[in-house]
C-alpha cells in the first residue's frame, strides 16, 4: 500500500501539492470508494473540509498495462478526464511504492507514461496536444489557433485539449487581467459546449512564458499543469517560443516541451503535505 495508507476504513488520505495546486488522494483499490458530487465538494472545501482544487480516487488499473487508474474530480463535484500537476503527485506514489523510477497512470483521457526527473521531480508525457475543433471540442468550426472567443482585454484565444479544453489568451501583462471577474464567463463561453479552463500568458523571452489559469470546476489556481501545456503548444503554434520552455505559474515553474511527434512533456515537482482521515460526517 502507498505509505499514509491503511485499508481505507474511515477513509485515509494523503494530501499532496504540485506548485500550490492541491489535491486530496484516496486508494480505493482494494476497498471501493464511492463519493457523491456532495461529498466531494464536502471534502474539497478548504474551510469545514480537508481542502483541494482536485480530489483523486486511486482504483485498479483497466488496460493491464498501467499501475493505476486515477479517477479525478474538481473541487465542484464534477468528473474529469485529466490533471496534469495530479499525475505527477499520483506517479510520484506509485514509484514510492512500488520501488522503481517509472510509473504509467491510467486516466479517463488515456494513459500516461512518467519517470523520475532530477531534484526529486517528475516527467509525465502528456500524450498529443489535440488541435482540432471537434477534439476541443468547440461549439462550432473555427481555426483553432485563433478562436473568436472574448472578454473585456481577452481576446482572440488558441484552443488546445490536453486531455481537457484550454483557451489561452496572450496579454502584454498578466497581473493586469481580472481573472476572477473574467475567468466564470469565458469558462462557460457557448463557444466551449464542455466549458473550458482559460489561460492568460506572458511571453517573457523565448523559452520562458508567465501563466496564469482559471480552472474549469476548481477556479483560480496556484498552478495548472495541462494548462501549462496548452500554453506552451499555443505560443509555439503562434510562432511565440521555442519548442522547450519554463512556464512561470503563481505557484512554481514547470518545463514543457512539445516534440515533434507531437506529444508533449512536463517536469516538475511533488509534495506531500499531510495525511489524515476523513470525518464520516462529511460524506452525508
Amino acid at each position: 500500500m502507498i505509505d499514509g495508507f491503511s485499508a481505507l476504513a474511515g477513509l485515509e488520505f494523503v494530501k499532496m501539492h504540485g506548485l500550490g495546486n492541491d489535491f486530496v488522494v484516496l486508494d480505493g483499490r482494494n476497498h471501493p470508494v464511492r463519493l457523491s458530487a456532495e461529498a466531494v465538494r464536502a471534502i474539497a472545501d478548504r474551510r469545514a473540509g480537508v481542502g483541494c482544487d482536485q480530489l483523486f480516487v486511486l482504483e485498479k488499473p483497466g488496460n493491464g498495462k498501467a499501475d493505476v487508474f486515477m479517477r479525478i474530480y474538481n473541487s465542484d463535484g464534477g468528473e474529469v478526464a485529466a490533471c496534469g500537476n495530479g499525475a505527477r503527485c499520483v506517479a510520484a506514489l506509485v514509484m514510492k511504492e512500488k520501488g522503481k523510477s517509472d510509473a504509467v497512470i491510467e486516466t479517463a483521457a488515456g494513459s500516461l507514461d512518467a519517470v523520475s526527473a532530477k531534484n526529486g521531480r517528475v516527467t509525465v508525457d502528456m500524450g498529443q496536444a489535440r488541435l482540432g475543433w471537434r477534439d476541443i471540442p468547440l461549439a462550432r468550426e473555427c481555426d483553432t489557433n485563433h478562436v473568436p472567443v472574448s472578454a473585456g482585454p481577452l481576446q482572440d484565444a488558441v484552443s488546445v485539449n490536453m486531455g481537457n479544453p484550454h483557451a489561452v489568451f496572450f496579454v502584454p501583462d498578466v497581473q493586469a487581467i481580472d481573472m476572477r471577474a473574467l475567468g466564470p464567463r469565458l469558462e462557460h463561453d457557448a463557444m466551449f459546449p464542455e466549458r473550458a479552463n482559460i489561460g492568460v500568458a506572458q511571453i517573457l523571452a523565448p523559452s520562458r512564458i508567465r501563466l496564469r489559469v482559471w480552472e474549469r470546476g476548481a477556479g483560480l489556481t496556484l498552478a495548472c499543469g495541462t494548462g501549462a501545456c496548452a500554453a506552451a503548444v499555443a505560443a509555439i503554434r503562434r510562432g511565440l517560443t521555442q519548442r522547450k520552455a519554463t512556464v512561470a505559474l503563481d505557484g512554481g515553474e514547470l518545463e514543457v516541451e512539445w516534440k515533434q511527434d507531437g506529444t508533449v512533456l512536463m517536469t516538475g515537482p511533488v509534495s506531500i503535505s499531510f495525511t489524515g482521515k476523513i470525518d464520516p460526517a462529511l460524506l452525508g
